[in-house]
């Protein structure tokens, strides 16, 4: 015995259908567009950057401006890319017939964020390599010297005989060393001094000090060796190693810099990305009502 499934209290079975709501097509085709429109724009702002950053003492930009500059650059490339890519994937995806006028707006919105994510996905690796060299290269710049003049950097990563750590302690050895006109220089084997005073410079950068011990030594070799009396020598070695210090502080400051542009740069980052899937979203819905609606007006016309 069979039952009947129609009468007025009985409800009709709902109909699935074999479609799926998800439209492929719309969505690549935003999300290339997308990704084509952040590559342009993001090497027109490296360009820009690049601009910003000189080798020239005083001529490039702070690594805080390069970095607030790349931050808001990216706002601007994620709300461009993401609007354009939005809109597209709204008004390229096909009419849903019989579908209900809420369902159509979460759909457009759903194809819109799919869209911003695929896209997102697409260009994160050369994004991310973009934003290191703006936020970073100003750093560099304004830091290099102090970084080539500091010995607790090079000591601190194990360089010890990278060109810079080179660079620096031969730099305040030969100051330490440096003869008084006015008097010949004593000195018989002024290479091995010159290498002791190395270590004992290298030595005080990697313990944040130099000993007094090690500093009356120092006084020692210099009176020896650059020709003066024994309280000049100590000056002299007051004054290098109060650089040495300085020079320290220096590198510290402008690595101090480039981390806080490098967390305002991130942070605002990830601030635009989420700004940015809302847009994509909101412009496909636009793009996808715009397209019903012109749709609705041809049909009216016929």
């Amino acid at each position: 015995m069979s039952m009947s499934m129609t009468g007025p209290d009985v409800a009709a079975t709902p109909v699935e259908s074999s479609k799926s709501a998800m439209s492929w097509g719309p969505i690549l085709g935003g999300a290339f567009a997308a990704t084509g429109v952040t590559l342009i724009l993001l090497l027109l702002g490296s360009g820009v950057g690049l601009t910003m950053v000189s080798p020239w003492t005083g001529q490039s930009a702070s690594a805080e401006a390069i970095g607030v500059t790349a931050a808001i650059w990216l706002v601007v490339v994620q709300w461009l890319s993401a609007a354009l890519g939005g809109y597209l994937t709204g008004r390229l995806r096909t009419r849903w017939a019989a579908v209900h006028t809420d369902e159509v707006f979460f759909r457009d919105t759903a194809h819109g964020l799919i869209s911003w994510a695929v896209a997102t996905i697409f260009v994160v690796g050369f994004l991310t390599s973009s934003l290191t060299s703006l936020a970073g290269a100003g750093a560099q710049a304004v830091g290099q010297a102090a970084t080539n003049a500091s010995l607790a950097g090079a000591v601190a990563a194990g360089s010890s005989q990278s060109p810079a750590t080179d660079l620096s302690a031969s730099y305040f050895t030969d100051a330490l060393l440096r003869p008084d006109r006015n008097r010949a220089q004593a000195t018989t084997d002024q290479g091995a001094a010159t290498a002791e005073v190395s270590r004992i410079l290298l030595q005080g950068a990697a313990q944040g000090g130099i000993p007094d011990e090690d500093k009356n030594y120092l006084a020692t070799i210099v009176a020896s060796h650059a020709g003066l009396s024994e309280a000049d020598a100590k000056t002299r070695v007051d004054a290098i190693l109060k650089r040495v210090e300085d020079a320290k502080v220096t590198a510290q400051r402008a690595a101090d810099e480039a981390r806080e542009a490098a967390a305002t740069t991130a942070m605002l980052g990830a601030l635009s990305l989420l700004i940015g899937a809302f847009i994509a979203s909101a412009a496909a819905a636009l793009g996808g009502r715009q397209r019903d609606e012109e749709e609705d007006v041809i049909l009216n016309r016929m």
